[in-house]
């Protein structure tokens, strides 16, 4: 029995030697680095590009900002939207970009939540959205509208962000 005992508090002891407090000295800084050598910085001219652009060009089939005549016309010929009819997940073509654009029938503001995701520009700011006659309007989260859009197709509506960028979506 005795011997239990003791095997127990030399393990108990052994276990505690183990846990040795360490004081830290508050004045105790790490050594400098030492300076590394860097390579020299060379600059030069980049090659001219291909093309004139880079980037295609924007189609033209849609509604800017820009081109109110247009913008009028889809207007004219807009069919009916209800909001129910908005709800879910769209693909969103945007300025030769894609994302996608999820909305929801919940309260926010004056309109109903929805958001992007893999967008750029002023879609990234999107927090809400609208149904105003026959026209969608896309707000970001301080109310203010990022865009506009009319029922083209079944499955399809046009139009442009607040800066003329040309705006789709699609399922």
């Amino acid at each position: 029995m005795q011997f239990r005992y003791a095997v127990t508090a030399a393990a108990i002891g052994l276990s505690l030697a183990g846990c040795q407090r360490t004081a830290y000295n508050d004045d105790y800084s790490p050594p400098p680095l030492q300076a590394q050598p860097v390579p020299s910085v060379q600059s030069s001219q980049l090659p001219p590009t291909a093309g004139a652009s880079q980037f295609p060009a924007a189609p033209t089939n849609t509604p800017s900002a820009a081109n109110p005549q247009q913008q009028q016309a889809v207007a004219a010929s807009a069919q009916d939207v209800t909001k129910e009819s908005m709800v879910g997940s769209w693909k969103v073509s945007n300025g030769g970009s894609s994302c996608d654009m999820f909305l929801t029938l919940t309260n926010l503001g004056s309109g109903s939540r929805g958001g992007t995701r893999g967008c750029a520009g002023e879609l990234t700011t999107m927090g809400s959205w609208e149904v105003s006659g026959k026209q969608v309007i896309l707000k970001n989260r301080d109310g203010s509208q990022i865009g506009s859009l009319y029922k083209t197709a079944d499955s399809r509506f046009d139009g442009s962000t607040a800066s003329g960028q040309p705006l789709s979506l699609s399922r």
